[in-house]
């Protein structure tokens, strides 16, 4: 399997723990549990913009692939893919919630920059890990489509108090 680039510490300030790192192990196991994720985006004017996404995690970066699923227009003009050219700072929400007890709600904020990866070592590597997670990726055109990746600068997470 290619490589995986992973973010470098040295090039961004990064919110670490006494490790180096930035996603921590109880982190990683709720995301692990997670199917899907909400992905944040903003416009050059400063409007939000969120939609579901399906995603995989490698050390501190999560990648979001440009998939088949139907889509207006050309995938190209994707407003996620936009907003990301005009600025780079996203986040991924991942929450749990339960309608019958709210003691057990919580979420995770992955904050970050995105990259927008069309070819390459990192985007094959990205592809195959992220039909590995979904196995209906493994039907669909992802070698010829953008990667979203995410190098998460600050994990932000919140549980209810239990009672």
């Amino acid at each position: 399997m290619p490589a995986i680039r992973t973010a470098d510490p040295s090039s961004r300030q990064l919110s670490t723990n006494a490790d180096g790192v930035v996603i921590d192990d109880n982190a990683r196991a709720f995301i692990a549990g997670q199917r899907v994720a909400r992905l944040a985006t903003v416009d050059a004017d400063g409007r939000p913009h969120i939609v579901p996404a399906c995603f995989a995690l490698h050390g501190d970066t999560a990648y979001i692939a440009i998939d088949e699923k139907p889509k207006r227009g050309d995938y190209r003009q994707l407003r996620r893919l936009q907003n990301i050219a005009v600025n780079k700072n996203v986040q991924l929400l991942l929450d749990e919630y339960d309608d019958r007890d709210w003691s057990s709600l919580k979420y995770l904020q992955l904050r970050g920059r995105a990259r927008i990866i069309e070819q390459g070592e990192e985007h094959d590597a990205a592809v195959e890990l992220l039909r590995v997670r979904y196995a209906q990726y493994r039907d669909m055109a992802l070698d010829s489509r953008p990667v979203i990746a995410i190098d998460v600068e600050r994990v932000v997470a919140w549980r209810a108090a239990k009672s």
